[in-house]
């Protein structure tokens, strides 16, 4: 039935700044942790794991502190030495400069980022497209892929906004909506040169619509991924559309988002895929 990707995420917890001192913090101990998930993955058959600063909310636009990023290079590094599958990074909310550059010392192979071509209305203010940031290093050190998310979850795209506004004007300027839709995931492509795209639900956990997926499948000549709310349940309807998953909560102890990864729930959705009689296993 073809191969699909199956990215399991570990959310790492609060790592220090040069701001912020968080008492008892031990590299070591974090690295172990971190190691010891990832390898289970790897174990179970997962097909990559990507790494995020899942605790570090509420997220900066950009995550600049060198400490933070000095952590998060020495974590992904030993990940990287440990599993014999591609390792991702997701610097949160929208560091994409900022994930390569770690990707690229430290032979992670992929980014994922929220905001590629679009600005997007975030909890975390106005977010600016990703893409022009990243030109030179892609230029410079390619071989690194790009997740893009597109119409990010927690998020509003202030394009797609605009657009209704104009819609709703007039009927010379009424714009078809699907058209945008369309335009957007071309420009993604083109433009950004995303490597795959990352469809999401309106927030963290939540899964989006199979009608949606369908319609970025439908205009996309890049793989689509679904990106959250995943679970046992719907994951055979996802892989029928989709090329891959990216399950972070539903692995998680007690299917809590942040949460240490839970073996036996891990191993049970794997098996589930297993099931679907997609191949997993290159």
């Amino acid at each position: 039935m073809g191969f699909r990707e199956v990215i399991g995420v570990i959310h790492l917890p609060r790592l220090p700044s040069s701001k912020a001192r968080i008492e008892d913090f031990d590299i070591n101990v974090l690295i172990n942790k971190v190691v010891r998930e990832a390898t289970l993955l790897d174990e179970l058959g997962y097909t990559g794991v990507i790494v995020e600063n899942y605790g570090d909310n509420p997220y900066p636009k950009r995550t600049r502190d060198p400490l933070t990023l000095s952590v998060l290079s020495l974590v992904v590094r030993e990940v990287v030495k440990s599993v014999s599958i591609p390792v991702g990074i997701n610097v949160l909310r929208n560091s994409g400069l900022e994930a390569y550059s770690i990707a690229v010392a430290t032979g992670a192979k992929f980014i994922r980022v929220n905001a590629l071509i679009e600005t997007i209305i975030t909890d975390s203010g106005l977010i600016e497209a990703e893409a022009p940031r990243l030109r030179n290093i892609r230029y410079n050190y390619p071989g690194v892929k790009i997740y893009a998310d597109i119409f990010v979850k927690h998020g509003v795209s202030l394009n797609l906004t605009y657009s209704s506004i104009l819609a709703n004007l007039t009927n010379i300027m009424y714009i078809n909506k699907l058209d945008y839709i369309r335009g957007i995931v071309r420009d993604y492509i083109e433009r950004g040169g995303a490597d795959a795209l990352v469809v999401t639900g309106l927030a963290t956990g939540e899964p989006p619509s199979k009608d949606y997926v369908n319609l970025i499948k439908k205009y996309s000549t890049i793989p689509v991924i679904v990106g959250s709310g995943v679970n046992p349940s719907n994951v055979s309807s996802y892989l029928e559309v989709a090329d891959g998953i990216i399950i972070g909560s539903w692995i998680k102890v007690n299917g809590v988002a942040g949460n240490p990864i839970d073996p036996d729930r891990a191993k049970f959705f794997i098996n589930k895929v297993r099931e679907c009689g997609y191949l997993i296993e290159k």
